[in-house]
């Protein structure tokens, strides 16, 4: 296999364990102990830095001797899903203040004239994502430090995915009667023009 098809195996590796981390930290931890696991954490975290920002990564050294001396490798761990929440919601509200946001460059990829009603609705999308990030991010904080590893590991693991696909199903119907409203719209304002021709 040439090297850039490792590459993309060994990042979408990283990427799949980094969705299930809170499971794999509920199995392994028992085994392994909370130390080699925040290793192998600060190490993905690492390597899915960009590489111009690599050098930055090398604050994770001082943090996690900081976490394994104090003895709160575990909670290093379970905190894992806030920089996550922490992370995407930067992002996306990033957008909100220097348009264009994620999802209108998304949805310009595939209609790239976005009508002017469209850009508000993705504007609105984003804003909804960014709530669902902080609410969901002061949550994993919340069964970070004051749930026990059951729960953290299966809300963190997997009912937030269901939150997530929840989130996606509800918005892809809206998008539908959005979408539907505003071909009705261009319908009327055509037939108005007809009608006054």
């Amino acid at each position: 296999m040439p090297p850039h098809g490792r590459n993309r195996l060994l990042w979408l590796a990283v990427a799949i364990i980094g969705l299930v981390w809170p499971l794999v930290v509920h199995f392994l931890l028992p085994h392994y102990g909370a130390w080699p696991l925040l290793m192998v954490l600060a190490a993905a975290a690492w390597w899915r830095l960009p590489s111009a920002q690599r050098r930055w990564g090398w604050s994770l050294v001082p943090l996690v001797l900081l976490l394994t001396a104090t003895g709160s490798a575990e909670l290093g761990l379970r905190l894992w899903p806030v920089v996550v929440n922490v992370a995407l919601l930067l992002l996306f509200s990033h957008g909100l203040r220097h348009p264009p946001t994620l999802i209108e460059r998304f949805a310009r990829r595939q209609e790239p004239d976005l009508p002017p009603h469209a850009v508000r609705y993705t504007r609105r999308v984003t804003q909804a994502w960014c709530i669902f990030f902080a609410l969901n991010g002061a949550i994993a904080l919340f069964t970070a430090i004051f749930a026990d590893l059951d729960v953290w590991a299966w809300y963190n693991g997997g009912i937030v995915y269901g939150l997530m696909l929840a989130m996606f199903a509800g918005e892809w119907c809206l998008r539908q009667r959005v979408r539907r409203r505003a071909e009705a719209a261009m319908r009327q304002q055509g037939e108005a023009r007809h009608d006054v021709s």
